[in-house]
């Protein structure tokens, strides 16, 4: 896209529109916000059926917007922008709930480089988030953002609070989308730590400066949460949580979708639990699995949980016969443990030298004694030398 006149009317509509308005951000995309502008002015039914926007263009300067944005740091991006988030394209034509479609621009404050998306996950969640809430969200997204992976949320009480103290804490990467213009902070509570990331990532809004939030923004805003990152990661959500919708949203716009669970007596647990139980979501139960859901295929897979291994493990089935018939404590003699095992007595024999090379049996002869491994971590070290 190219020409000042297109941008500022791009600038023009994203004053006079609600975000997500689909057909009149959908008639932009095909055919260019002046062409808009000009069917609304003329009061065209089709886009405005209300006349709504045909009014609000009437209260906007545009040149005077994008000159009190840019005194604030704000800059106002358009697709084909280096600078524009490129999951956003995944937007044209999708729409649920009567909200969707490509913005006609976002407003940007920051430093983040937009590039470092290509690699990110949302991390999204109940406001009134638990401890255990907050701690996996931190936790996860410090360690998510040392992986190299871009932290993206709402910049909201809770878990996506959670989520950018984490990251912020680790010098990582991430993005708040917020519902309202970037000239103010909200919620308030969190405006110091909106400002951080202002200072070492990104803002992003499509609502334009001097915009406050309302219900409608905040469901507009998590479409784009989902479209702009690679995944999207859900920490405790009630059953009508807002971490749903951006859920949903990642579900449409056919991203990776993952859900940590939690205890079953909690009502934070009903998200993220119905997610995986309809096998929707992926279960996630530690950050090397987000990694690798939103990470490039063969370079970024993980080793897979395992059992721990026991000192037991590998043993033939003669040593293990006879491990098994050990007594915990006392020694035992060869023939018992052929009476035990029904072995003969060389295999007794041979079963007992290989339990004593592993450590597990002490004694020699015709009389022996279990012995318990101690782990490494328990071990005395050696005495260091004279």
């Amino acid at each position: 896209m190219s020409g000042q006149d297109e941008r500022l009317a791009r600038i023009h509509l994203s004053a006079a529109l609600e975000p997500g308005e689909p057909r009149v951000l959908e008639a932009v995309r095909l055919a260019g916000a002046e062409i808009v502008i000009d069917r609304l002015r003329r009061g065209d039914s089709l886009l405005d059926p209300d006349g709504r926007c045909r009014r609000r263009l009437d209260g906007v300067d545009p040149r005077a917007l994008a000159e009190r944005a840019a005194a604030r740091g704000i800059d106002f991006v358009v697709p084909g922008d280096p600078a524009w988030p490129a999951g956003l394209d995944d937007l044209a034509g999708v729409v649920r709930d009567r909200r969707g479609c490509v913005p006609a621009g976002v407003w940007a404050r920051g430093y983040g480089e937009v590039s470092t998306l290509r690699r990110s996950v949302a991390v999204v969640g109940s406001r009134a988030a638990s401890v255990y809430g907050t701690s996996v969200a931190g936790e996860w997204a410090a360690a998510l953002a040392q992986a190299g992976v871009a932290v993206v949320s709402g910049a909201a009480y809770g878990i996506d609070a959670g989520a950018h103290r984490g990251a912020l804490a680790v010098d990582g990467m991430t993005v708040a989308v917020l519902a309202c213009g970037l000239d103010q902070a909200y919620p308030r509570g969190n405006a110091a730590m909106i400002e951080r990331i202002c200072e070492h990532g990104l803002l992003l809004s499509e609502a334009a400066p001097g915009s406050v939030v309302n219900r409608g923004r905040f469901l507009s805003r998590n479409r784009l949460i989902a479209a702009i990152a690679g995944g999207t990661l859900v920490i405790e959500a009630g059953a009508r949580s807002g971490a749903l919708s951006t859920a949903r949203w990642a579900e449409q716009l056919m991203r990776p979708l993952a859900a940590v669970p939690g205890p079953v007596t909690s009502a934070m647990s009903v998200g993220p639990h119905s997610l995986v139980r309809d096998m929707r979501a992926v279960l996630a139960s530690r950050p090397e699995d987000v990694v690798e859901l939103v990470g490039d295929m063969g370079v970024d897979a993980t080793a897979a949980l395992g059992t721990a291994s026991v000192p037991t493990d590998g043993l033939s089935e003669t040593a293990a016969l006879v491990h098994d018939a050990l007594p915990t404590r006392g020694p035992v003699t060869v023939a018992e443990l052929m009476a035990a095992t029904g072995l003969g007595v060389s295999c007794v024999l041979r079963a007992c030298t290989e339990l004593a090379e592993r450590g597990l049996l002490a004694g020699e002869g015709d009389v022996w004694t279990r012995r318990v491994p101690r782990p490494a971590s328990d071990a005395t070290p050696d005495p260091p030398p004279i």
